[in-house]
């Protein structure tokens, strides 16, 4: 007699309970628990900068939409008050068709960006962070970059393509299909101060 496996209950986070931890709180819900975000250094957020800010003043020079710094949740999937993923990307663009007239911008944002970008952190796990790709293209997200700086390299995913762009060379530019005539070479990507 073959006994039937026991039904596995999904998990979810309450969106009241997320909130109540405050907005200092660096965390994601992921499979339907709050996790903690690690710590980054300066690189990653120099690098995060390199990106944002000429995307930002593209997006705002063309009414294209709004570009984020690190902070911004974005709730992925969810059901009513009920969270199974929300996402922080490093960098995000959202276009402005995409933004519901309703959204309180006092809390996250409910539903993907239209390009996210994540910088690869010392202890970041890369199964993870594929996992968050993942995640954003499976909930509407047009494209997401992956930057690894100690390789120098960006990959860049998308929704509507199962190949990934691999930009590696100084003088690769990386043109953006989500936020198009938007293009950045990569030299300007890992371009550090210097503090001497």
């Amino acid at each position: 007699m073959m006994v039937a496996n026991p039904k596995i209950e999904e998990k979810f986070v309450d969106e009241d309970e997320l909130l109540r931890l405050g907005s200092d709180a660096m965390v994601e819900v992921v499979d339907g628990e709050i996790v903690e975000m690690h710590p980054v250094g300066g690189v990653h957020h120099f690098i995060g900068g390199n990106i944002h800010d000429p995307m930002k003043a593209f997006a705002l020079k063309h009414n294209l939409g709004f570009v984020f710094m690190d902070g911004l949740l974005f709730h992925l999937f969810r059901q009513g008050k009920r969270l199974k993923g929300s996402r922080v990307p490093d960098v995000s663009f959202i276009r402005r068709d995409r933004i519901p007239k309703n959204w309180d911008i006092e809390k996250p944002f409910p539903g993907a960006p239209t390009l996210a970008v994540e910088v690869m952190s010392p202890d970041d796990d890369s199964e993870d962070v594929l996992k968050k790709v993942r995640e954003y293209l499976a909930a509407g997200t047009e494209e997401a970059w992956v930057v690894y700086p100690k390789q120098r390299e960006v990959h860049q995913f998308r929704y509507d393509d199962t190949r990934i762009a691999t930009y590696k060379n100084d003088e690769d530019v990386i043109v953006s299909v989500a936020l198009p005539g938007f293009t950045m070479q990569l030299k300007e990507v890992f371009a550090l101060p210097s503090f001497e």
